[in-house]
């Protein structure tokens, strides 16, 4: 930790004594940003990774907004109607949307794009299940005729969380949603500019003159006016997160998405600097596992190795020791919202012993299979995890093989069902948000429907989930998410392996930058 910081302040002093051209030659007009991680994937709808879905909300927009306390309000729609005991709404888009090639935002295209996004999340599913009619009746009205009442229904168009319901034209959201979209044209504040990306290292959005934000309301996250401030945003994907800190602490960059916890006290010393979180819901984490492959298609090695998680150890190894940015034991649901229960989480508690553990998974059928471990090397957060993880298993007597390799294949190769030999994977780390993890409804990695990477399916989850969406009792629903944890350490779908909390870094010029995800609009410089 010392050689880290130690690097970061002479870097920084090299770059500023190097370069003090570069830093008063930008531009006031630009905002130069570093994201979390590379943009792998530009459509935000065939993936979950979140720097997709930032990428989405900068050139995409959403029918409905959500505020930092996850209340939604329209933002795409003038507003709605609802007949019929609840299963007739009518939403009608208001005027000036425009698509970034210059045509008028229509409403069959908002409908063809809610049911590509549908096929691909957890809310859309479950809404589409209970739709008997969507549909356009004129090119501002969205209509949906519900088979039972779905009071959701703005919730599933208008939440942050992964997959989000973005609209986009119809020739596009007619693409296979299990495929790419051959081209970036949205109607949200900024255009993308394909013309400039560079793969791994860059990604260019130019402000969207056309783009004409909501009257009323005050921006909160996703809601109300998307008011831009910069005609330029420059993503620079950096080869590590030290030195992405070095470039905001030099005045090269702006703004960086996540700053590792241990320069806190370097950069809080730093009058010029500013750090916040913006996610108190912070990330939540886990190992995912295979279920169509040995080892872990045998529920009984899936459970036998619970007692090896040390969620501690994880914790430690991302965000370090201070309690301001780490959580554990973590279950099955965000930590201090609703469904947090804390039923099974005593597996969690006391020291690991690994040598139990290890008796217990030979009795399970364990034989010595290979376990291969996809780890996202360039990830400042799913490193460590994967590190984490390997070691735990190990000392558990698994024989682990240890990929690392980039986010983007990791992404890629987690698709693939096939075994080791085949190209395909037994286990792999990663980060969801607080909000991806609220409640049965959107938690996709909980479904038991068999579609998400590791292919857990269970009809007994699926039927719970079902009992939680259709009843309106908050108490009842709290009772069925502690039935969902509690089956969910039975069958182990993953392995929760705690909760941190990110901090980002900017410079003290940066004002206006709001609670949530990171959001482009509101910010300016002063």
């Amino acid at each position: 930790m010392l050689r880290r910081r130690t690097f970061l302040q002479a870097a920084a002093a090299a770059t500023i004594i190097g370069s003090p051209s570069i830093t008063r030659a930008a531009s006031q007009s630009t905002l130069r940003f570093i994201p979390v991680i590379d943009l792998a994937f530009l459509d935000p709808v065939a993936t979950t990774a979140q720097v997709s879905r930032t990428h989405g909300y900068m050139v995409f927009d959403t029918l409905y907004g959500m505020s930092k306390n996850l209340e939604v309000s329209p933002q795409m729609v003038e507003g709605h109607t609802v007949e019929d005991n609840g299963k007739l709404w009518t939403l009608t888009l208001r005027d000036g949307l425009f698509w970034h090639d210059g045509e008028k935002v229509l409403a069959r295209d908002c409908v063809a794009s809610i049911r590509r996004w549908a096929a691909r999340d957890t809310y859309g599913s479950s809404l589409m299940q209970v739709t008997d009619e969507l549909s356009a009746p004129d090119d501002k009205t969205i209509r949906f005729r519900l088979k039972r009442p779905f009071p959701y229904l703005p919730l599933a168009l208008g939440k942050v969380a992964s997959p989000a319901c973005f609209m986009m034209p119809e020739r596009l959201a007619n693409t296979d949603p299990f495929k790419q979209i051959p081209e970036m044209i949205g109607s949200g504040p900024f255009r993308y500019v394909a013309s400039e990306r560079v793969p791994g290292s860059r990604n260019v959005y130019e402000r969207f003159d056309k783009y004409k934000p909501r009257e009323s309301g005050t921006p909160d996250w996703t809601a109300g006016p998307k008011i831009v401030n910069f005609d330029r945003v420059e993503w620079t994907t950096m080869p590590d997160a030290a030195t992405g800190t070095t470039a905001v602490q030099a005045g090269e960059q702006d703004w960086q998405e996540a700053m590792p916890h241990d320069f806190m006290p370097l950069v809080e010393a730093d009058s010029n600097l500013r750090t916040q979180i913006l996610d108190d819901l912070g990330f939540t984490c886990q190992m995912r596992v295979n279920h169509l492959q040995p080892p872990f298609n045998n529920p009984a090695i899936r459970k036998a190795l619970l007692g090896a998680i040390d969620q501690e150890a994880f914790m430690t190894a991302v965000a370090g020791s201070d309690p301001r940015f780490r959580y554990s034991p973590l279950g099955y649901f965000t930590p201090n919202t609703p469904m947090a229960g804390k039923s099974g989480l005593d597996v969690f508690t006391g020291p690991r012993n690994y040598e139990k553990v290890k008796a217990e998974l030979k009795a399970a059928g364990y034989n010595g299979e290979k376990v291969v471990l996809l780890v996202p090397a360039d990830s400042l957060a799913q490193k460590p995890l994967g590190d984490i993880a390997a070691d735990v298993m190990r000392k558990a007597g698994m024989n682990v093989e240890y990929v690392a390799i980039d986010f983007g294949s990791v992404l890629k190769r987690r698709v693939n069902k096939g075994t080791a030999e085949e190209g395909g994977w037994n286990a792999f780390v990663g980060n969801w948000q607080g909000i991806d993890w609220l409640n049965p409804l959107g938690h996709s990695t909980l479904r038991g429907d068999g579609v998400f990477p590791g292919w857990y399916k269970s009809d007994k989850m699926e039927a719970l989930r079902t009992q939680w969406i259709e009843t309106a009792d908050a108490g009842e629903q709290v009772r069925i998410a502690d039935d969902i944890q509690k089956l969910s350490f039975e069958e182990v779908p993953y392995y929760p392996i705690g909760q941190y909390k990110q901090p980002a870094l900017h410079r003290a010029d940066i004002e206006g930058i709001m609670k949530g995800t990171s959001v482009f609009w509101n910010v300016r410089r002063v």
